[in-house]
């Protein structure tokens, strides 16, 4: 009888051991895995050529460019392998050099490299300043890729989305349907108190407003950039409207049209942001999206600043 409990015994005990040694070499495989993609993050980041990521980024916010897109590359081979990513609302001299310190080559733009919406160099063949740019940009092996009609694509338009967040706005209301997230309700306050808020938030240097300052606000109509004449009225069309915040607008169009609005006694406004306020904070939102859609690579987002200044702001001094 002995000699049987000790030979169950062994079998148990053999049993456990053999139960732990699995364990042991599921865990060690499980370390092994979790190594093994550690390592190929790095790998990733140095096969990936510019022309894929690209491809990536724009699959990111709509499933096909619109026609006649500006939503192309402007200098540079898709064929380079990225060394890191800036994004910015506009490629300036400045972002383009810190980029290079940053050792940043595949460069998002928002808006236009060459000074106009299609980025055409026709006019500026000759042009001093757009030739040591674009030499600076061919030296220094960048790629360019402007970033803009894509983005804004979608139910969501993602540089308002940015805006919204930097102020705070995102849980505000808006109305449904396709335009509604250009509308937003916001605490009952006046368009002194909001402008004055909009200025200290995103340290604006040329805010500039028109209306009555005491005029009750809490229905605003918000369009980042330069949206046009045609889609700033419809907006100030709305009846329970009672100011545009704007990036900027023609000073013969949307301008005038308010400053009559305000004569007749409607209940109307414009703040005009400027139009790199208006879109910055979106693409710094897309620095961290980025971020998530290439694990393995550096993404850094390089504001480029207020192009303007007045005498009580003088030009911000680049650190």
């Amino acid at each position: 009888m002995r000699r049987k409990r000790v030979a169950v015994v062994d079998r148990m005990v053999e049993r456990g051991s053999c139960g732990l040694a699995t364990s042991i070499m599921m865990i060690t495989r499980r370390i092994a895995l979790a190594v093994l993609l550690l390592l190929s993050i790095p790998s990733f980041a140095q096969s990936l050529r510019a022309g894929e990521a690209i491809s990536r980024i724009q699959h990111r916010y709509a499933a096909a460019p619109p026609p006649n897109t500006v939503d192309t590359i402007k200098v540079g081979d898709p064929d380079t392998v990225v060394t890191g990513i800036t994004t910015t609302f506009l490629d300036t001299m400045d972002v383009l050099r810190e980029s290079v310190k940053r050792g940043n080559n595949l460069i998002i733009t928002h808006e236009p490299t060459f000074y106009n919406h299609s980025d055409d160099t026709k006019f500026f063949a000759d042009d001093p300043v757009y030739k040591e740019k674009l030499a600076f940009i061919e030296e220094h092996h960048l790629v360019v890729f402007r970033l803009h009609d894509e983005i804004h694509a979608g139910t969501t338009d993602h540089i308002l989305k940015g805006m919204y967040e930097a102020l705070g706005w995102q849980e505000y209301p808006h109305p449904t349907g396709p335009r509604g997230q250009y509308f937003v309700t916001i605490p009952q306050t006046t368009l002194d108190q909001l402008a004055q808020r909009l200025q200290t938030q995103l340290h604006i240097q040329t805010l500039r407003v028109e209306g009555d300052p005491k005029l009750s606000i809490s229905h605003v109509a918000f369009l980042p950039g330069s949206s046009g004449l045609e889609k700033q009225v419809f907006a100030l069309r709305q009846p329970d409207v009672e100011v545009l915040i704007a990036g900027e607008a023609s000073e013969w169009e949307t301008v005038e049209y308010v400053r009559d609005a305000v004569a007749q006694g409607r209940h109307k406004a414009l703040i005009l942001l400027g139009h790199e306020v208006s879109e910055e904070p979106g693409m710094e939102q897309c620095a961290k999206e980025l971020r998530e859609l290439f694990p393995g690579v550096r993404v850094d987002h390089i504001e480029a600043g207020q192009p303007l200044w007045n005498p009580e702001h003088g030009p911000v001094t680049k650190k």
